[in-house]
């Protein structure tokens, strides 16, 4: 990746439907040179997939959790991994080290939702403990981070 790569990466981090004659304009090169370059990010697996942010309250979940997992032995990881994936108001969960093993975030309606979704965590094998944690404000969430290129000729 050079630095052409990167601007092109952040253009369609700010806005992924971006058209590739918009982003040509605003770095300097051809779209077909644009469109290239955006295939081979997406062919080496850099750009991963496209998707949309919604508004979580305008579509219903009100709440906002995260919430620690233990588990009683490690060999409960694969099954509690495969569950997690499952349930549609987890939307983000990661392996930790430290007291705790996993954090989850969870979106959904109403505290009642959270408690049922508390519940299905806690019923889940090899579960051990939790600690929930409500959020009361998002003030920050940029899903990705993209470093600063490396100058070769600094390097």
């Amino acid at each position: 990746m050079d630095s052409l790569d990167y601007k092109i990466l952040n253009i369609l981090k700010q806005n992924a439907r971006k058209k590739a004659s918009d982003i040509s304009k605003e770095i300097h090169l051809s779209v077909s040179t644009v469109i290239e370059r955006i295939r081979k990010l997406e062919n080496s697996g850099i750009i991963e997939s496209y998707t949309i942010i919604t508004n979580e309250h305008q579509i219903g979940n009100d709440l906002t959790a995260l919430m620690e997992v233990s588990l009683a032995h490690p060999r409960f990881n694969e099954l509690f991994i495969e569950k997690i994936m499952e349930h549609p108001n987890i939307i983000s969960c990661y392996y930790l080290t430290g007291e705790f093993d996993y954090m989850v975030k969870i979106t959904c309606r109403s505290s009642e939702h959270l408690e049922q979704i508390h519940k299905w965590i806690k019923n889940q094998r090899g579960v051990r403990s939790t600690r929930t944690h409500f959020v009361l404000r998002n003030v920050k969430n940029i899903y990705t981070s993209l470093p600063e290129p490396v100058d070769s000729a600094g390097a």
